[in-house]
């Protein structure tokens, strides 16, 4: 029998909890710890003192031998630099461990070799990691050994936010002091603060690492540049929630184990639609926590695959012609009391403060849909988005059957009398018991879909931080919250309940467009979409130019979330990655063309020929090998040609230098060549001996793992 695991006991393990800070810590500096982590300020020298030992002496007690601060740059990913507790030996030359509050608070990484998008010049190095006191340090183990990581914000010399977190922990406390200011007007006087909780469903791929390393494709560029589609694709649909292969369901109980060491609520698993693909889903937390939480998750899916002798593909669409991998970013908000603000209870149209709360959030995403489409951005997601296997690109906001009447209601007549109730399901079945049914089906195909008590943004890709849909969901509510309540607090409390009415009203009259219950792969809905005059942004590329606006830079600058020159940093760096994808991506192709796949088949029409031969020298009909021999050979000239284009397209893109025209030309130009080239060679793998192809198939990598 397998080693009965008690998940109870190994849960957060190699984390530095409160629990443990109030067992380690005094009494007064553990108070002091837990004012700043709710009510914010700065921890006192002798107290971040206090706590660097007592972290320090926990991390050495687990095998530590080295510190980092835990950050996440704008490359999407994390950085570390490792540090030793070791100081000078003393005078009887013994080594003494040290860990002092200043380094546990502050850090100093060189600045310059992060993507900046211009706020940091190549010379200017200096730039400042800060403890995030709210996410708990960690302790990571592999073959550095152990490591305390302490998460932390990233910022310049001059306070520009440099990283992923900085304006996330910023967008957080906007919408904590605007969200209430709408629960005081409902007399809520108990509650401190508005938390943003995210729970983020994980997609991934799994595949054999022999195979994996056979192909130049998923080592570079992380998805497949070229590949024939397999015999059986997701047709028959019995991947998803099937019974999960031995190999793979080892792989997910050891991953659990590692991400509930780290305290990360590893909760469901299972086979999604594609084969060998498959999801992890964990258990809401705090915005910022579920941010490094996530980062966790893809890096350690990453390494665990490893030791089961496969690669973890977090790429959003590694496979062409099968679904794609997302990030389904479930959201919510609540009060430090208890409530939740998007819990409709069990009648909404009753619930003046749910449907205040709603109608702000439609507001919120029908003014600013660019900007939400621009934070699900990334250069593997344009595979993704509007593939009739993801939400489109076009934002809408799917509530449902129970919540769309009463919108009508209130649209129609001011007022919302009644709310559609679920019922009982009735299977026909007598030994099945009748049970409730929620009043509202789900609709998948639903960018930004009300699931309940929460919102589910349904665009974000596998492998992007979940860090910038937050930020901006944080955001854009947090304006549509201040808006609001500048309105209602003017108001005399004896009229605040028909001026409360009629706001409710005057919003989802005037963003009503954005809501969308039909299905959202429809060409109609494409037509329709339009009609209303929703944006239809389809790349990554044209998404960048968002965070610039006029609308974007008052938006985020009102609530100190970005400046501008931290947004036009970011819209140059989005441009910047862009190119670079799509250049690493072309020239794997190349490589691949000229070293794998027309040598492959050349040497195939040198032995299809000499069969030709050896077939018309014994005086038998050739007319077979001859056909093939001229269709592979007419395919070979084919992707050739293509090849000789995509070169030239790289040339010239070399000598461009503005970076918004060079992405569009990456875009419009260099990706049209690269497809040119994937055809006539994915079709020469229908044609040529598999003896001979270079590369494993996708039958070979997505139904052999």
């Amino acid at each position: 029998m397998s080693e009965v695991l008690n998940v109870e006991e190994i849960f957060a393990s190699k984390v530095f909890t409160l629990g443990k800070m109030k067992e380690r810590l005094p009494r007064n500096v553990y108070k002091e710890v837990k004012r700043v982590m709710e009510q914010g300020g700065e921890l006192s020298k002798g107290t971040a003192d206090v706590v660097a030992k007592a972290m320090k002496d926990w991390a050495v007690e687990n095998g530590a031998t080295h510190y980092t601060h835990w950050f996440q740059p704008l490359t999407g990913i994390t950085a570390e630099k490792h540090d030793s507790f070791v100081t000078h030996p003393d005078e009887e030359g013994r080594m003494l461990m040290e860990f002092s509050g200043k380094e546990l608070i502050k850090g100093e990484p060189d600045a310059s070799s992060f993507p900046s998008g211009g706020l940091r010049a190549t010379f200017e190095a200096r730039g400042y990691t800060v403890w995030d006191i709210t996410s708990p340090a960690f302790l990571k183990e592999d073959a550095t050994g152990v490591i305390l990581c302490i998460p932390t914000a990233f910022c310049s010399y001059k306070g520009e936010a440099l990283d992923k977190k900085t304006p996330l922990l910023r967008s957080m406390e906007a919408i904590s002091e605007q969200a209430i200011r709408i629960v005081r007007l409902f007399g809520n006087t108990g509650a401190t603060k508005v938390v943003a909780s995210v729970g983020p469903e994980q997609e991934y791929f799994l595949v054999d690492r022999e195979k994996y390393l056979q192909r130049k494709d998923l080592i570079f560029a992380g998805r497949t540049l070229f590949g024939a589609p397999a015999p059986k694709g997701q047709e028959l649909e019995d991947h998803y929630f099937g019974t999960i292969r031995e190999r793979i369901g080892s792989y997910m109980k050891d991953l659990n184990v590692e991400l509930w060491k780290l305290g990360v609520t590893a909760k469901t698993q299972h086979n999604e639609v594609a084969p060998a693909q498959h999801e992890l889903a964990p258990i809401y937390e705090t915005a910022n926590i579920a941010v490094d939480h996530n980062q966790l998750v893809m890096e350690t899916m990453k390494k665990v695959a490893g030791r089961h002798g496969m690669t973890c593909l977090l790429h959003e669409k590694p496979f062409a012609g099968v679904n794609g991998s997302g990030k389904h970013n479930n959201w919510s908000l609540a009060t430090d009391n208890g409530v939740n603000l998007l819990d409709p209870g069990e009648t909404p149209n009753e619930n003046v403060q749910f449907l205040l709360v709603l109608a702000c959030i439609l507001k919120a995403v029908d003014t600013h849909a660019d900007l939400l489409r621009q934070s699900a951005s990334d250069v593997g997601n344009d595979h993704r988005l509007g593939a009739n296997e993801a939400p489109p690109a076009i934002i809408s906001v799917f509530l449902g059957e129970q919540l769309e009447d009463v919108v009508k209601q209130l649209v129609e007549t001011g007022m919302a009398d009644h709310s559609i109730q679920g019922g009982k399901l009735q299977t026909g079945v007598s030994t099945l018991p009748d049970t409730d049914k929620d009043a509202t089906d789900r609709n998948r195909t639903s960018p930004f879909a009300f699931t309940g008590n929460k919102f589910e943004f349904r665009m974000v890709g596998s492998s992007d931080s979940i860090a910038s849909p937050n930020t901006t969901l944080n955001a854009i509510v947090a304006e549509a919250f201040c808006e609001a309540a500048d309105e209602l607090e003017k108001v005399d409390p004896e009229d605040f309940e028909v001026a409360v009415h009629d706001l409710i009203k005057k919003y989802l009259t005037e963003h009503q467009r954005i809501i969308f219950n039909g299905n959202g792969y429809s060409d109609e809905w494409v037509k329709e979409a339009a009609r209303r005059g929703l944006p239809n942004i389809k790349s990554m590329v044209e998404a960048s130019g968002t965070l610039t606006t006029d609308k974007a830079i008052k938006l985020f600058e009102r609530f100190g979330i970005f400046t501008k020159a931290e947004l036009e940093s970011r819209e140059e760096i989005l441009y910047e990655t862009y190119s670079k994808t799509i250049n690493i991506e072309a020239l794997t192709m190349i490589d691949m063309a000229k070293k794998q796949y027309i040598p492959a088949v050349i040497q195939y029409t040198r032995d299809l020929a000499d069969t030709v031969l050896a077939v018309k020298e014994a005086g038998a009909d050739a007319s077979v090998q001859s056909a093939v021999l001229s269709e592979v050979s007419a395919k070979l000239a084919e992707a050739k040609k293509a090849l000789t284009v995509l070169e030239e397209k790289l040339a010239k893109a070399a000598s461009m230098e503005d970076q918004k025209e060079l992405a569009f030309f990456f875009k419009d130009e260099v990706f049209t060549a690269m497809e040119a080239l994937r055809t006539p060679i994915d079709e020469l793998e229908m044609l040529v001996d598999k003896k001979v192809w270079p590369v494993p198939s996708y039958g070979d990598l997505i139904f052999e793992v």
